[in-house]
Parts: structure tokens; sequence; C-alpha cells
């Protein structure tokens, strides 16, 4: 099934039998049939115009239900509208139509210099789309399938306007529910939440080919019970873009209760959770990398990753991320890195520079067969420490095989470049990688490894404060465990391997 909806066609206008009126008065307790409206729901004839009709006549009556029984429903853009709740009955499907069908909206104008990519700038090119609005919400138990729409990734100032890349944009909403509703072969996202405010996604099986779930410059915000597969880019990502043409935070935000993966497309909806053969896949939850805004006040908790990179915490815009509460995350089959909190200077946006990382705590964290390339990597940037990190029964168990020469890698700085551990190489610590940092604190943290790594668990450099309490790794031929340069102010206790 999942075959056939991503490959339907472009469609045709609405039969002759479709009504041009609809029941304006609604059914019973203010329901709005998109049928009574002209939707045909035959896979066939676009039916974007009936639903919007139908939308538009509940919110002309003050609100209530606009319904989408089962059936295929073909579309083009779809305008959600204030205080509207789009009920995706069992059995229906709203499937995309191609982006050349000219059944999508035109892009918006973008005013002044756009700083962040072509996705976060554009709404009104998309499948499901609402800007400023308030009481909005998208539940059932349908699906919304991508279909035609593409996964552009071009940036704004090299010119590109992206046709039709998302399946469901919002701009500037209060009150927003999306509960229960599968989404598959999403675009560029499946669901963009940008400046938007008490926002609630719920229970949703998003199964795509680029980013599942990213909320933008959002307060109030709660992910709960959502499974996310996203093989070629982020599952759930927090971002901060200047996309309001300012700087706006994203803070007040709870990620709880999720399950991200890398699998190969479609194969988390089908069951068949087939990993990629690439040898990396993303799917991760990741702050970042857009961040002019900061993160404030954050805390993911009981989140299951599988086949997938770990979890990242990526200022690099400018902003501060501070106030951030990490707890109970399994991992297994980790691409890359188990954790990666950094701080760049790529510093897109106006009059910027290097930002500020404090005040993390990560802890009751089990990650299995984790890739060797990187270890958990707690980084600033020259004269930009961060600052106040806590990890605390932590246990990861590494693939091992790395080098003397590994070990003896000068590892280079971030700098300007973009934020992705795979783009510096190889670590020369298999464990744990420190550098620009202040007040570390790492409590009851065990590194194992399945095969014999010949590079030091951990390279400190550059810190001031770093206390190791209650850790262990093993030792190989008495190796030093333990790098230290330039490191003020060490205590080490019931740590052995860490002396």
């Amino acid at each position: 099934m999942l075959a056939l909806l991503i490959c339907i066609g472009q469609g045709v206008a609405a039969g002759p039998n479709a009504s041009s009126t609809g029941n304006v008065n609604g059914g019973p307790n203010g329901t709005y049939d998109v049928r009574d409206y002209g939707a045909t729901g035959d896979g066939n004839h676009l039916d974007q115009n009936a639903i919007n009709k139908a939308i538009d006549a509940c919110n002309q009556a003050g609100g209530g239900t606009v319904l989408v029984p089962a059936g295929t429903y073909l579309c083009g853009s779809i305008h959600l509208e204030s205080h509207v709740h789009l009920v995706l009955d069992p059995g229906s499907v709203i499937v995309g139509t191609r982006g050349d069908s000219k059944a999508y909206d035109t892009a918006e104008t973008f005013p002044g210099k756009a700083y962040q990519d072509g996705g976060h700038t554009f709404f009104h090119n998309s499948l499901i789309w609402g800007e400023n609005l308030e009481d909005i919400a998208i539940t059932g138990t349908g699906i919304i399938n991508g279909g035609g729409i593409t996964e552009n990734d071009k940036e704004v100032n090299e010119g590109a306007v992206g046709i039709a890349d998302k399946a469901i944009a919002l701009k500037l909403c209060r009150g927003v529910l999306i509960r229960d509703i599968t989404i598959l072969h999403g675009g560029h996202f499946a669901i963009l939440a940008t400046g938007c405010d008490m926002v609630t996604l719920d229970n949703l099986l998003i199964d795509t080919n680029r980013d599942g779930i990213d909320v933008d410059c959002c307060n109030h915000t709660t992910i709960v019970n959502c499974k996310v597969n996203s093989p070629n880019d982020d599952a759930i990502c927090p971002k901060a873009s200047f996309a309001l043409n300012k700087p706006v935070p994203t803070e007040n935000l709870t990620i709880s209760n999720c399950q991200v993966s890398g699998y190969e497309e479609g194969t988390l909806y089908s069951g068949k959770c087939i990993p990629t053969n690439r040898g990396w896949a993303n799917g991760r939850i990741k702050f970042g990398t857009e961040s002019n805004g900061g993160f404030k006040n954050c805390v993911v908790s009981n989140c299951i990753f599988r086949y997938c990179k770990g979890f990242a915490l990526e200022e690099v815009d400018g902003g501060t991320l501070e106030n951030i509460v990490v707890t109970g995350l399994v991992m297994d089959h980790v691409c890359e890195y188990p954790i990666y909190i950094t701080v760049g200077s790529r510093n897109r946006g106006p009059n910027v520079s290097t930002g500020i990382l404090r005040n993390v705590s990560i802890s009751d964290v089990i990650a299995t067969e984790v890739d060797s390339l990187c270890a958990i990597q707690i980084t600033g940037a020259p004269g930009y420490n961060v600052s106040q990190i806590r990890l605390n029964n932590i246990r990861i168990q590494y693939k091992g095989g790395g080098s003397l020469e590994a070990a003896a890698r000068e590892f280079p700085e971030l700098g300007k470049g973009y934020p992705e551990a795979s783009k510096l190489g190889i670590n020369p610590a298999y464990g744990i990688f420190i550098r620009h940092a202040s007040d570390i604190t790492l409590r009851d943290v065990i590194f194992q490894t399945v095969h014999q790594d010949l590079r030091p668990a951990l390279i400190a450099d550059d810190v001031d404060g770093l206390q190791i309490i209650d850790c262990k790794a093993p030792v190989i031929n008495k190796q030093s465990l333990a790098h230290y340069h330039k490191v003020a102010a060490l205590l080490v206790r019931y740590s052995p391997a860490f002396e």
C-alpha cells in the first residue's frame, strides 16, 4: 500500500457529480463532511478545493469538526483555519499530488535577507499549512502521505524556492494539537512548526525521507508517544532559526516517551524495520543546527534510539542553549556517536558571535553497538567554553577497534564548519573527548568495548574544572586510559583507570 500511495500521479479536477455548494450548515454537532463539499476520495480527482470549502464553512460558522471519511484524497495545498478540527477517519488517506501540478500554493515572499535554509523560509507551498491561526487540530487514525512532494534542501540565498516540500507547515499559530495520525514520505519536513505557542504532538507515526518533526522558535511544546523513522535526516529536531526575521528561542519544550530510528524509509510503517545498508543513518533527536535564538528549559526523557545517530546539542549560530535535562535514553546500534554536545562558530545570521552552551544534565543512558568513529564529544570553541555539563549513570558499549595511529591523531576544531561529528574524522579517544570546557562532571560513567581499542578512553584538553567519580573503562596492557592537557582543578575519585 505504501508504494502505491507514494506513486499516485498528478490527478484531475473533481468529477461532474461533485457538489458545488455542500452542506453549508454542517452536520450533527458542527461536523462538516468533505464529501458534502465535493470531495471524491477516489485517488484520481484533486480534492483539495472541496476540503478547503469544508474547512472554510466550518470556520465561518464559528468552528467545529471537518471530517475526512475513508477514501484516498489526492490533494494540493489544504488551508487550515482557526477553530477547525480536521479528523482523518480510519481508512482515510490524504495524498500529495505531484509538485509540478500547480495544485500547490505559491511560496510567499520572505521579507529581508533569509539566513535560514529554504525549507524553513516558506510555508504556503506545503500540502497542509496554516499561518496566524489559533485553536487548530488534526487527529484521527488516517494517513497523510506526501506522495509527490519534494525534499528541497537548498538555501534561499542560493535562489531555491521549494515546491511542495512539507507535509504539514505551521507558522505563528497558537493552540495546536496533532494526534494519532500517520505521516508517510513527508518531504523536507513531515511537520514544521515555526513561532508557534502551546503545541501538542501526540502518538504520531512518522516514516519519512527527510526531517520528521521540527519545532522552530516555539514555546510551550509537548512531543510525546511518537515513533519517528527518518534515515536520511533528523527524526525530532528542535531549532531556533532566523525564519521570523529575528532570533527567537525554542523554550519550555518536553520530548517524552518517543522512539526514533534510521531504518529504510517505509519499513517502520510496514513493520519490517530494515536497517540501512550504507553504514550510517540519521534518525536522531537533535537540537540545532539552526540555533540563532537558542534553547532554554527543555526536557528529553524516556526515549529509544535504534539504528541511528545519538543525541545531539548543537549551538552554532550565536544563541544561548541552557537549562537542558535529558534522562532515560536507550540506544541500540548507534551511528557515529552516542552523545554530541558542541558550540561552533558557523554564526549564520546578522551580527552574530559565537554562542553559549551551559547547564546541561544527561543521566540514565544505555547505549549498545556504538560506532567506533566518534566518542561522546563535549566541545566548545577557543575562548567560548561549554560549561556546567553533568553526565551521570551512563553505560556505553563501543564496537572498538581503534588504533594507536588514531590515538595520535590531532583532532581538528569545528570552527565555522557544519557541526556533524563525522566531518571531523575519527576521534583520538574512544570513550569521551572534552575540549574548551568548564565545570564538567562525569559520575558513574562506564565504557565497554566489544573489540580491543588502543585509543585512550578519555581525552581532556583546555578544561577548567573536571570531576571524574566512580567511572570505569577496560584496561589494556596497562596503557594510560586518560590524557589530560591544560586541565585545571581535576578531581578523580574511585576511578583508578582514569588517574
